[in-house]
């Protein structure tokens, strides 16, 4: 019988700023629960899971506010209403991983929970100092006196 080797479990990312590109994105709107998986330049992923629904099915406030807020940011538009989760695939933030250390359920040592800190930034790419794209050029003015021949 073969033996398979064990890893030491699941470790959080540390504490500290990154640059996340949105690698996937999973909404259940019957349940209210929206998945959001990033990865850094190294490919190392982070998921936050919001619960946009109370257990009751009513909204919750709260979480609709944290993906609000970070959706908007990862658009780069904050005069949004509404968006399809897969228009986040693809974007980047750069922010903070924050951890949190509580007691374990069994009463054995503690659980570290790791989610995005509260300040976010835009970011269009993995360096840091990466420039806004460029605005699209407005549409050429139309010469109505040249179309009429006057």
């Amino acid at each position: 019988m073969a033996k398979i080797g064990l890893t030491g479990g699941f470790t959080p990312l540390p504490e500290g700023m990154y640059v996340f590109r949105v690698k996937s994105a999973e909404y259940n709107e019957q349940f209210g629960k929206l998945k959001l998986v990033f990865e850094t330049k190294d490919g190392k992923t982070h998921t936050e899971q919001f619960n946009l629904l109370n257990d009751k099915g009513q909204p919750n406030e709260g979480a609709y506010n944290a993906f609000s807020y970070l959706a908007r940011t990862l658009l780069d538009d904050f005069d949004r209403d509404e968006i399809d989760e897969q228009e986040l695939v693809g974007r980047y933030v750069k922010c903070a991983i924050e951890h949190n250390v509580v007691p374990a359920k069994d009463g054995n040592g503690t659980r570290t929970f790791a989610h995005l800190g509260r300040d976010k930034e835009v970011a269009y790419g993995f360096d840091e100092d990466a420039p806004a794209p460029a605005p699209e050029p407005p549409a050429a003015a139309i010469d109505l006196d040249a179309i009429l021949g006057l």
